[in-house]
């Protein structure tokens, strides 16, 4: 079927809800323990110095990544609250007041819980290449080293995070979530029948850019020294900003190319990594990605028809 053309929009799963966000607004929407399905709405705010740091290449990719944590984090937040709340009832003046500072706290963490990672899986993959200098020496063969390393140890992580029952649940909802906007893209009625029918594997997921920087750090400590080791470890803590930067550049050109049958195998190894981070999800969860994505749409519409009357 030929697809159709729509604006881009993406997700992100949570804690038994799925988060869409659109070029407005932000929306989860959560399964509650009673069955019922409940919203989170965000209007989606313009900084003109943002917006401006946006349109720079290599520079937009490290803005998004920031702005998407942030986001993410307000919405895992809600998410988390409720999911383990039973109803609004008993919930004080003084709980409802102090939500903004959770939310705010909620993406300061998020922030820095991502850089901590990437910190981490940075460094230790280095100083495991280094350790086994004497078995493989020469600059090649350690920045090799260090990439078979790294992905071993991002894949190994997200495979035992997979065989927890949250965390699988968590993958679920993010197979449910790349299954509405693959049948969305397609022209598909929003139904569960059809949702089901969809991929549950989608090309601007977050988890190929996990993979691509991977690869683009292998490219880029070609170009910088590896000894002694304690210049390794630097320049790897400052290629940061960069690999990310460039990771996000190769995602956005993989994701032009995925209609060319000779190069859309370019962005086959990230969706290879996806059958990891996604699940196929029960209709339940495919429902409230319907729920979800379904109140997004009108939302937008609704503004553009504010916008269109001023």
């Amino acid at each position: 079927m030929k697809r159709v053309e729509k604006p881009l929009y993406g997700g992100q799963a949570v804690v038994e809800g799925v988060m869409f966000a659109g070029r407005t607004h932000s929306v989860t929407a959560v399964r509650r323990p009673d069955g019922t399905i409940d919203y989170f709405t965000l209007p989606r705010r313009v900084y003109p110095t943002l917006a401006l740091l946006k349109k720079i290449p290599f520079v937009r990719g490290i803005v998004a990544i920031v702005e998407a944590s942030a986001n993410g984090a307000k919405h895992l937040q809600f998410a988390s609250e409720r999911y383990e709340a039973g109803s609004e009832e008993g919930r004080t003046e003084g709980e409802n007041s102090s939500r903004l500072t959770l939310i705010v706290g909620a993406a300061v963490i998020g922030v820095l819980s991502f850089l901590f990672a990437k910190t981490v899986f940075t460094l230790v993959p280095a100083l495991a290449a280094a350790f086994l200098q004497p078995l493989v020496p020469g600059k090649t063969g350690q920045i090799l080293l260090e990439g078979v390393f790294k992905l071993a140890l991002l894949l190994g992580y997200i495979f035992f995070l997979s065989l927890t029952p949250l965390v699988r649940r968590v993958f679920q909802y993010h197979g449910a979530e790349h299954k509405v906007i693959n049948a969305y893209e397609a022209g598909w009625p929003l139904t569960v029948e059809h949702v089901q029918r969809a991929s549950r594997l989608h090309y601007r997921c977050g988890s190929s850019f996990i993979l691509f920087t991977v690869v683009v750090g292998l490219f880029l400590y070609l170009f910088v020294p590896t000894e002694p080791l304690w210049l390794r470890v630097l320049n790897r803590l400052a290629l940061i900003p960069v690999v990310l930067g460039v990771s996000f550049e190769v995602l956005q050109f993989t994701n032009k190319l995925r209609d060319i049958p000779l190069l859309r195998w370019l962005g086959y190894p990230g969706l290879w990594l996806q059958r990891l981070t996604t699940k196929e999800p029960d209709d339940d969860q495919v429902e409230v990605a319907i729920a979800s994505f379904q109140r997004l749409l009108d939302l937008e519409a609704e503004t553009e028809k504010k916008q269109a009357v001023q």
